[in-house]
């Protein structure tokens, strides 16, 4: 579902280190998107529950949607100026495509 330019968000992710390791159920790329489409842990969990199939046209989710109390920890052991790096480029591809558009519901 890439559009040309914008990069996905595996690109644009693709820098940060999973703060949990190899031993993470969850993929961070794939929290990362829940993540974005909500404020606050529980928020998090309970927006992605809600919106499963649509994220799952976005990426697998094999795990389904973490407990906000796996997101509140990956959350807290990122590194921020990793985290802000990679939000700036993600943001920075998708700008030019949202031009003139209201985000929302």
């Amino acid at each position: 579902m890439e559009e040309e330019g914008i990069p996905s968000i595996e690109e644009a992710f693709g820098d940060l280190r999973d703060p949990l390791g190899r031993t993470s159920a969850y993929d961070l790329t794939e929290m990362l998107m829940v993540a974005l489409c909500a404020d606050g842990w529980v928020a998090i969990q309970l927006r992605g529950e809600e919106k499963l199939d649509w994220l799952r046209r976005q990426m697998p989710l094999l795990q389904d949607i973490p407990s906000h109390d796996t997101v509140g920890r990956v959350f807290a052991r990122l590194k921020p100026k990793e985290f802000e790096a990679c939000f700036i480029r993600w943001m920075s591809g998708l700008r030019p495509a949202l031009a003139g558009q209201v985000v929302g519901d």
